[in-house]
């Protein structure tokens, strides 16, 4: 990482202190992990606990109230980033000169949080079968966690919520397909909902692996044509996911998946969340947690507002 990313990433974390699915089918993609299905958090997909793409986060069959909460109003973790940090960055100013016009303004922004850190507690309603349309599978999973016990699901949720504020700060109207409240899930069929209803011209979930321990990177998982209403945003999907792979490695300087997919960039028709898409629709694998050094950096506080900026400016540059 060189150049105005990494200036950019110092002047974020120097202001303030903070998917993962079953077997690809995409010929490209290297062995993924199984982890789409419900499991207890010591489980994993490929050797460590579960971490499904699609398995963002609590809230059973996601059609609660709460599963459509707008994150505005949820409250963040223990890492506050305060707006004014965000506004004006290196990368992308937040206000588009003497117009004032920020660079986001008119636009719509989906954030999935992966998993939800109580989905343990509610085995059968994350277990509960839905349609994806190329299948059937578990409304939810637990996802995986680092071996000291930092759950994906509280680190999806730590970035999630960076990422917000600093969307919004570009001028973007955000919107997050789970509360701090959200009890479990929501499923993955109601997390594809919730872009679809928002009418997104962006939508990103946000996951980390759970891999054996000697893998590495990171990686985008981007829709498959499935003869679905999909099928129209799988273009805008891989534009999406380009500019979001090419930020994400400049500004966090992790590397390309060692174990997944070809150039950090996989294809899948098995996910309920980008299937059942009608927005442009990525997942983002931030690393795997099962990696002793990556999970020290998803652990900390810093680093995880890193991530969240790189993410941000890649979504601004589809979006511009």
């Amino acid at each position: 990482m060189t150049g105005r990313a990494f200036t950019a990433a110092l002047v974020l974390c120097g202001l303030t202190a903070t998917a993962c699915g079953g077997a690809p089918d995409d010929t490209d993609a290297a062995p993924q992990r199984a982890s789409e299905s419900a499991a207890s958090p010591a489980e994993t997909a490929d050797g460590g606990p579960p971490d499904d793409t699609e398995s963002a986060s609590p809230s059973g069959s996601g059609s609660g109230p709460e599963s459509t909460a707008d994150p505005e109003t949820s409250e963040g973790t223990s890492s506050a980033l305060p707006e004014a940090t965000v506004t004006g960055t290196a990368e992308a100013p937040a206000t588009g000169g003497a117009t004032g016009v920020k660079p986001l303004q008119g636009k719509v922004v989906v954030i999935d949080p992966g998993h939800n850190e109580n989905n343990h507690r509610h085995t059968a309603e994350i277990n509960r079968q839905v349609d994806v349309l190329t299948q059937k599978k578990a409304c939810d999973t637990t996802g995986t966690a680092t071996t000291s016990g930092y759950s994906e699901a509280a680190f999806a949720w730590d970035v999630s919520q960076h990422l917000a504020r600093i969307l919004r700060a570009k001028g973007a109207t955000v919107k997050l397909t789970r509360s701090r409240n959200t009890a479990f899930g929501p499923c993955i069929t109601e997390r594809a909902r919730i872009g679809n209803q928002a009418r997104a011209d962006a939508a990103i979930s946000v996951h980390a692996d759970g891999s054996a321990a000697g893998n590495r990177g990171f990686h985008v998982i981007m829709p498959k044509k499935i003869g679905g209403k999909v099928d129209a945003v799988v273009d805008d999907s891989r534009r999406l996911g380009l500019n979001v792979r090419k930020a994400f490695r400049e500004g966090t300087g992790l590397p390309y998946s060692t174990y997944i997919g070809n150039n950090a960039l996989d294809y899948r028709s098995d996910l309920g969340g980008l299937n059942l898409s009608t927005v442009p629709k990525v997942f983002i694998e931030c690393g795997n947690m099962k990696n002793s050094g990556e999970a020290a950096k998803f652990q900390d506080a810093r680093f995880r507002q890193r991530i969240a900026l790189a993410l941000a400016n890649g979504v601004e540059q589809y979006l511009r």
